[in-house]
């Protein structure tokens, strides 16, 4: 591709990050002739005749060869996406429930249309982690990827473990700092990195996992005793994503749980708003990623690496999804659970098939023991609110 001719969809930070790159940057050849936003009535830091509300003015601009899409509306990003597919135009995304949701259908129309649909900036921000699944461990014999994914629970877990903080105090930090939304609920609650976890199982394993299917628990529930535990214990507590398969079933167990990690491992020492992917392999042990996660600059470099790859004509090849085989998740095993607890009414003993620990005082409660994969991926287990329930690696 000699030059790129880019529609822009979305100015907030990100999207005027990459224009004031590319406007400083010529060598990348590469330059914005349209954006579309939403409310023309506010002022930004590019020419108003840049700017439009339609976005026809894009999609029909037979000039106009890659599509960067910046908003965030999944359903109206869908739409966007489709046309400019059918309309033969690349697309770079950032807006991973989107790819999660629509994965398939949208890998299976760009190849229609012979164009690319790059979206590294949708799973850690920096971290290249599809781009190393796509060409590095393409063909290798992959166990597992985990890790740590989102940034705003990463900063909020450091807070409550560094500085004693309750989950509300440390929420309000992540908030004052910019770290978290003023509704966090995907960030906290585990969605956004349930997404990011099955854009991740796709290109590592080949399998095509519905977010809902994935096994989830946010960090809402986590109190300062899981904390006081964790410390005694020479652990510390992270929102790990993990997919792990079973070479000899082809069972893939997807999970999005906050976790003890010894404070002797690598993961351990990615704290506050940075993210840490390892990659564990047959051949090559493990390897790991680590880099920024949230905020403008990190989202927009890889953005712009997405679109610096397409002046190459570069798409993922996704070899190991070719045959589009059914994955079967989360249907078996037994994971090792603590699950805390204030009150004796909540007390769950029953949902376990072994307990191995058990510990109660006055004003809080916890047991350890393994669950059955089937009992803890149900509504009254891991949805309730007054259970703290973290996984042990």
């Amino acid at each position: 591709m000699k030059k790129i001719n880019i529609g822009l969809f979305g100015f907030g930070v990100v999207g005027e990050g990459i224009y004031k790159v590319l406007e400083e940057k010529p060598q990348l050849n590469a330059a914005i002739k349209k954006i579309v936003i939403k409310d023309a009535s506010k002022s930004r830091n590019a020419p108003a005749e840049l700017f439009s509300t339609n976005v026809d003015d894009i999609l029909n601009d037979e000039e106009i060869n890659v599509v960067v899409e910046l908003i965030s509306d999944a359903e109206a990003a869908h739409d966007i996406i489709i046309k400019a597919f059918n309309k033969g135009k690349h697309v770079v995304s950032a807006n991973k429930k989107l790819i999660a949701d629509h994965h398939e259908e949208l890998l299976d129309l760009q190849a229609k249309n012979n164009v690319s649909f790059l979206y590294e900036a949708s799973v850690c921000g920096s971290v290249p982690i599809i781009r190393n699944l796509e060409e590095y461990f393409d063909n290798d014999l992959l166990n597992y990827v985990s890790g740590i994914v989102n940034g705003t629970t990463n900063y909020i877990l450091t807070k409550m473990a560094n500085e004693n903080e309750s989950y509300q105090d440390a929420l309000k930090a992540a908030q004052e700092s910019g770290f978290a939304e003023a509704d966090p609920t995907a960030d906290v609650e585990g969605f956004d990195s349930a997404s990011k976890l099955a854009i991740i199982t796709l290109h590592a394993f080949g399998k095509k996992i519905d977010v809902q299917n994935v096994i989830r628990k946010g960090v809402t529930s986590l109190k300062v005793e899981d904390f006081k535990y964790a410390k005694e214990k020479n652990y510390t507590i992270k929102l790990i994503a993990n997919s792990k398969i079973n070479h000899q079933t082809g069972e893939i167990t997807s999970t999005v749980l906050p976790t003890f990690v010894d404070l002797n491992k690598t993961i351990a020492l990615v704290n506050n708003e940075y993210n840490g992917v390892l990659i564990g392999s047959s051949l090559s042990d493990e390897q790991f990623l680590y880099g920024k996660g949230a905020g403008r600059f990190p989202t927009s470099s890889a953005v712009l690496s997405d679109i610096s790859a397409l002046r190459y004509d570069y798409k993922y090849s996704i070899r190991k999804y070719e045959n589009k085989e059914e994955g079967t998740f989360n249907e078996t095993g037994k994971k090792r659970i603590y699950i805390g607890f204030e009150n004796q009414t909540d007390d769950v003993s029953n949902v376990f098939d072994e307990i191995e620990e058990r510990y109660q005082s006055k004003n809080y409660n916890h047991i350890i023991g393994l669950i059955d994969i089937e009992k803890l991926k149900k509504e009254e287990i891991i949805e309730n609110p007054k259970l703290s329930i973290i996984a042990f690696e």
